[in-house]
């Protein structure tokens, strides 16, 4: 039997109002729309190598994107409005290695886009070296 490859597509919910989904994800996390289609009224960004569409009749969902600078972006998106349902935060050090580099450490932080769509931002960071601050 063969397995599956990479991760193509994530389907999120459009919600009611698909241009200020789309806003919010261009505005806030710096992402364009790909391709869009009216009718039906559905659109695609890229996150890297994934394609997000974005239609409605799919429930609200969660994607994890990468993000360097975690704690800046939090203060400029906050200071702009932008609320966070959770600040950014660790949540693992890896030790072993499991999800990266052995040693590092993964934060996060969680918004909400307009749609009810949960974003979280994750953050690897390596070790601090002795010395430095």
């Amino acid at each position: 039997m063969r397995s599956v490859g990479a991760v193509r597509q994530v389907a999120l919910s459009a919600g009611r109002d698909l241009d200020a989904t789309l806003a919010f994800w261009r505005d806030v996390l710096g992402l364009g729309v790909h391709a869009r289609y009216d009718p039906p009224g559905m659109a695609f960004i890229m996150a890297g190598d994934i394609r997000l569409l974005f239609t409605d009749g799919v429930p609200a969902g969660t994607v994890y994107l990468d993000i360097q600078g975690l704690e800046a972006f939090h203060a400029d998106a906050k200071a702009a409005g932008v609320p966070f349902t959770a600040p950014p935060a660790l949540v693992h050090r890896d030790t072993e290695g499991t999800f990266g580099p052995a040693g590092e450490s993964e934060w996060m932080a969680f918004l909400k886009d307009p749609a009810g769509n949960t974003i979280g931002l994750v953050e690897r960071q390596k070790p601090q070296q002795p010395g430095t601050a």
